[in-house]
């Protein structure tokens, strides 16, 4: 792979990437409104709203208080995730960085990058497993959620095996991103390593196009669903937008709904128990 190939294929990934972060976002921003979770708490005040949030970003404190067997393959993929962004950060400052700062920032992005490889990989790798092995995650698991999780393994192998295997006095990350800065073509790519960070350009510009872009939700799901708090008043927003909703026609075919052209308010007021009115 030439090395111009590889610094368009990076910069168009991290582009597409938060392109689609930013579409994903608006889209979520723009649904109906929501059905309240009056049985959550409520935080007040942004450190609050952290005191949750952090350990369940940070650490799934969610699963591993409610499904603990998922939590030991779930947290080090998503964990070792954070480490890999945190990596990539930290190498972006040390190729700008001083001289008195450049060691500590190397040494700190080679720990975050290594230690987030290996444990995405587990992580990839026991999902991969879980979902194979137990039968209730099987039967909800599509072959999008398998060929997900071996992109995942697949890349971070890649971007391990280039980088620990590449020969002695080759490009490394560092040297690979100060090239794609200034567009320098006389790069002499290692072909592993350039291999990996092509692929997680790729990888990079489809999530965005998945679901592995729930992260995206997270603000909604806890400002907009769990956390809100506005008051539904007569002839209010709230009332004048539900009324909006029920006249929605559903194009769902599940047999119980029998959508058919029916409203939304027409399909809530029919008991499933005696059969949709077609």
């Amino acid at each position: 792979m030439s090395a111009i190939l590889l610094y368009w294929l990076v910069y168009a990934g991290g582009l597409a990437f938060l392109a689609g972060c930013v579409v994903r976002a608006i889209r979520y921003s723009r649904q109906p409104l929501h059905l309240r979770w009056e049985i959550y708490p409520v935080p007040h005040g942004p450190s609050g709203e952290l005191k949750i949030m952090v350990p369940e970003i940070l650490f799934l404190k969610g699963l591993w208080e409610f499904n603990r067997p998922m939590w030991y393959v779930s947290f080090p993929f998503h964990f070792g995730l954070y480490l890999l962004a945190a990596g990539v950060v930290l190498l972006g400052c040390a190729a700008v960085a001083p001289v008195t700062l450049f060691a500590a920032l190397h040494r700190t992005y080679v720990v975050c990058g290594t230690a987030g490889a290996f444990l995405t990989l587990a992580g990839a790798l026991g999902l991969l497993a879980r979902r194979l092995a137990v039968r209730e995650l099987r039967q909800y698991s599509s072959l999008g959620d398998f060929l997900n999780l071996l992109f995942f393994a697949a890349t971070v192998a890649l971007l391990l095996a280039g980088q620990w295997l590449r020969p002695a006095g080759s490009p490394g990350p560092l040297a690979i991103l100060r090239g794609a800065a200034t567009f320098d073509t006389i790069v002499k790519l290692p072909v592993v390593l350039a291999a990996g960070m092509a692929a997680g350009a790729v990888l990079l510009a489809y999530i965005p196009m998945t679901h592995m872009a729930h992260f995206i939700a997270k603000y909604f799901t806890y400002h907009r669903v769990r956390w809100d708090e506005s008051v539904n008043v007569p002839g209010g927003s709230i009332e004048k937008r539900m009324a909006e909703y029920l006249m929605y026609r559903p194009t769902w075919s599940a047999p119980h709904v029998a959508a058919g052209g029916r409203t939304w308010a027409e399909i809530a007021t029919t008991n499933p128990a005696k059969g949709a009115v077609k």
